[in-house]
């Protein structure tokens, strides 16, 4: 396939670019910045602009885009920046994959459209988390993620004869060099979260790695036209980054988990908050990589 990455030159794109490149895609990257140890074609390109995005897609004539770009950091702008920025990308990517006749469109959302983390508390439903739980977004980013799914669900039900869609959540996401100490995506290195369960709580301690994240993508283009079109995944590790149970930790660090018939009780062993089965069920992907493993490299 020619697949065409949005974002590609992000910390999750990365991953998926050399991941699509490993397995003989080929692959160009869309994005404001170009980076020289980036293995694919790169056009610098504002999605902000809808007439530059629908020219790029009809110089690269993509079988298949995978939309990641996006302000990436919650609070990391004005709310409203973050919300207009994020949705604004997000339809002109969807138009020009219309316009453009592309087969399939894969989106990346988040896991935040959950509403964990909230300041006034917040409960779930049920735990381990899946697709259907309720989405309680109360920040802009995580609003513009639950309004892009609904872009893709309103695309899936009016072009679905035409063309493949769907939604991915990847979980707090990892890059390859953060194994080895660099920064994650909130300043602490992988090591200090594990030691410090307070910060990986808000979080409710998902992660994924980049690269699983590319695999992932893999499995869901070698897919199409199987799944349902327009499903929803959740993408993260097969276990918490934590070194206690969360039964253990959830309670202790959500008060609004603090009860004795608290549903974070199932959640024994090394369980995450999240199940992720459904790519299993419907794509045969399970993560691969573990912080057990990829630490113990390093």
């Amino acid at each position: 396939m020619r697949v065409l990455v949005t974002g590609g030159a992000g910390r999750l794109g990365r991953s998926v670019v050399a991941s699509l490149v490993a397995s003989g895609h080929g692959v160009v990257s869309l994005d404001r910045e170009q980076r020289d140890d980036l293995a694919a074609e790169q056009l610098a390109v504002d999605l902000a602009d809808a007439r530059a995005t629908a020219a790029a897609f009809d110089r690269v004539r993509p079988d298949a885009v995978v939309h990641l770009a996006a302000i990436a950091d919650p609070f990391s702008r004005p709310e409203l920046e973050i919300y207009l920025t994020n949705t604004t990308l997000m339809a002109n990517v969807l138009d020009a994959t219309l316009r453009s006749g592309t087969g399939a469109l894969l989106v990346a959302s988040s896991p935040t459209v959950i509403g964990y983390g909230r300041p006034a508390g917040w409960t779930p439903s049920y735990l381990p988390l899946d697709e259907g739980h309720p989405l309680e977004p109360w920040h802009g980013y995580a609003a513009a993620k639950e309004a892009i799914e609904k872009l893709v669900a309103m695309a899936a039900r009016r072009h679905g004869d035409a063309a493949q869609f769907g939604v991915f959540r990847p979980c707090y996401v990892i890059a390859p060099e953060e194994w080895q100490g660099a920064p994650t995506q909130q300043g602490h290195t992988v090591a200090e979260r594990l030691a410090d369960p307070a910060l990986a709580a808000p979080a409710l301690f998902n992660y994924l790695d980049a690269r699983d994240a590319g695999d992932f993508v893999l499995a869901w283009l070698a897919a199409v036209g199987g799944p349902p079109n327009g499903a929803c995944y959740f993408v993260g590790a097969a276990d918490a980054l934590a070194t206690a149970p969360l039964s253990e930790l959830l309670p202790r660090y959500l008060p609004g988990l603090a009860t004795v018939d608290s549903p974070a009780a199932a959640l024994t062993g090394t369980a995450p908050a999240f199940d992720c089965s459904l790519a299993g069920r419907h794509l045969g992907w399970t993560a691969k990589r573990s912080w057990r493993t990829e630490l113990a490299r390093h």
